[in-house]
């Protein structure tokens, strides 16, 4: 599966902010024109394909993954849009960045590849493994620097979540609700861009 490897700023600067891919600010240049000025008005499909690409990028996610994940949010009871959400929340690299573990996602992700995660004292290494109501997450003692809780937990910290101080651990309490998702999006955009696809 493909990542995005390129400008992360780029991103940030056509889309708006997005916690989860990077943390810099994505500053207008002097000489900077946007893909379409606001005078003009963006399709309903721009609209829906921006929706979209904010979630992927954010969750550092594939074309093919997302698509998945919106077929099984489909497929499960209740908002297609809120199940949406709450799974992508649950996955490993979002929890840990989420626990205040790691600067960003693709941080969090690096992290997990390494196998410097435990998850109910057990080495996970896959980042979108699905994190379960009571799981223990623990940064592994000797593997992973100290540095690795230099990232203050301040606003990142969602509700189902508790950070010990000194082993870096957390554990999930409940699924994360919409309103603790710092994320400028809509996810119902997202649902009606993949209804066309089935």
């Amino acid at each position: 599966m493909s990542r995005y490897r390129g400008p992360r700023v780029k991103v940030v600067r056509r889309l708006g902010r997005l916690p989860g891919l990077t943390r810099k600010k994505g500053k207008k240049k002097p000489g900077y024109t946007p893909q379409y000025t606001p005078t003009k008005k963006a399709s309903q499909y721009r609209i829906r394909l921006d929706e979209k690409q904010k979630l992927r990028f954010h969750y550092g996610l594939g074309e093919q993954q997302l698509l998945r994940y919106v077929r099984t949010a489909r497929r499960a009871k209740g908002p297609t849009g809120q199940v949406l959400l709450q799974s992508l929340e649950m996955r490993l690299d979002s929890t840990i960045f989420r626990l205040g573990m790691a600067p960003t996602i693709p941080g969090a992700r690096q992290l997990v590849t390494h196998k410097h995660i435990l998850v109910n004292d057990r080495v996970i290494s896959i980042p979108g493994h699905r994190c379960e109501h009571g799981d223990a997450v623990t940064v592994r003692l000797g593997r992973a620097g100290r540095n690795n809780g230099n990232y203050s937990p301040d606003d990142r910290i969602a509700e189902p979540t508790q950070l010990a101080s000194y082993p870096l651990s957390g554990l999930v309490d409940q699924l994360v609700d919409r309103k603790r998702i710092d994320l400028n999006m809509n996810e119902l955009l997202v649902v009606e861009y993949y209804s066309r696809q089935a």
